[in-house]
């Protein structure tokens, strides 16, 4: 018994639309919320598939958008790919999820690879920038966006933060609240966000009276890494508040002042840095800075869709504030 393959033509009348109708309902180009479920409810009922391959073949393109980020793991990229995904999905296309390593040449690599043209654009969250991977994504054959450091004047499409000033607020709301002896547990300061919130906890440091103040450099953003570098800034003498450049490295200090009998925030108030998922259901809660990882993912794909349909469009900068959000971690309410 032999079954026949619903055609795009069939969709169509049974929905009761055009054929050019249809196929914009499907791709999620030019049609209105109404239409596109009209269609694809007809779509489901005949059982129909759509031609991904030879729809690529016809219009030159693969509907796939890479998302590169160092680390995969990190709580702040999931955020950022959902919401990606959440733009870009009823757009038809996909999102390829890749890692570029924690070097400026393994992601100028990865962008260079971009000439195989396995994807239509990339949005990319390097951790380390030169000038280097500035050119090569400058002379990228497909639209290339960044999140992290702002691109203005390079004719590079970018989404940015404030966080050195999300830093300063932490500070500042440590000090509010009466704790006068201070750490900072930061990442590599040759990082972007490293060297950045350096710059942020000197600031805010300079503006505000405080007994104490230490620092401790960990060797990357994780949890294993906060752990590490915090035993070894509590092992130089007592601190009743800790900043951590991300909510991974705060959560490893939590660990460590547990480890030395005292308690958070009773003893020890800590805030971190990013508002992750992680952060906002662990326990304590994590008092934090939010960098506005939804907001920044759903700007760099909007953006993102502008250069697919038109790749001589303008480069553009957008920014998000910062924001602290108050929890347990300093006394907040839960």
């Amino acid at each position: 018994m032999t079954s026949t393959r619903a055609t795009l033509l069939q969709v169509a009348e049974r929905a009761g639309v055009s054929l050019a109708s249809t196929s914009r309902a499907l791709h999620g180009t030019g049609a209105s919320p109404a239409m596109v479920e009209r269609v694809r409810a007809a779509a489901a009922e005949l059982g129909y598939s759509a031609d991904a391959i030879g729809r690529s073949l016809r219009l030159k393109k693969t509907f796939q958008v890479a998302f590169a980020v160092a680390d995969i793991g990190n709580p702040v990229y999931v955020e950022m790919m959902r919401a990606i995904h959440a733009v870009l999905e009823p757009h038809g296309y996909r999102v390829v999820v890749m890692t570029t390593g924690d070097t400026a040449t393994s992601t100028t690599e990865l962008v260079r690879s971009l000439n195989s043209g396995f994807v239509d654009g990339m949005i990319v969250s390097p951790l380390r920038t030169d000038d280097r991977l500035i050119r090569e994504i400058q002379q990228a054959p497909v639209p290339v966006v960044v999140i992290g450091r702002a691109m203005d004047g390079r004719g590079i499409s970018s989404v940015s933060t404030d966080s050195a000033g999300g830093i300063g607020a932490a500070v500042t709301h440590l000090h509010t609240i009466g704790r006068r002896r201070i750490g900072f547990l930061n990442g590599p300061l040759d990082t972007t966000p490293g060297a950045s919130r350096q710059r942020g906890f000197h600031a805010a440091i300079e503006e505000t009276a405080f007994e104490r103040v230490d620092q401790e450099i960990a060797a990357d953003f994780t949890v294993t890494a906060g752990l590490e570098a915090a035993r070894a800034l509590l092992a130089r003498g007592p601190v009743d508040a800790l900043v951590a450049a991300n909510d991974l490295l705060a959560i490893g200090a939590i660990r460590a002042v547990r480890e030395t009998g005292r308690s958070v925030p009773e003893d020890v108030a800590i805030t971190g840095m990013d508002d992750t998922e992680l952060g906002r259901v662990f326990q304590p809660s994590l008092t934090s800075v939010s960098l506005g990882s939804t907001e920044r993912g759903s700007a760099a794909a909007r953006i993102m869709l502008q250069l697919a349909d038109d790749p001589d469009h303008e480069a553009q900068q957008v920014a998000v504030g910062p924001e602290l959000v108050v929890r347990e971690s300093t006394g907040g309410a839960p």
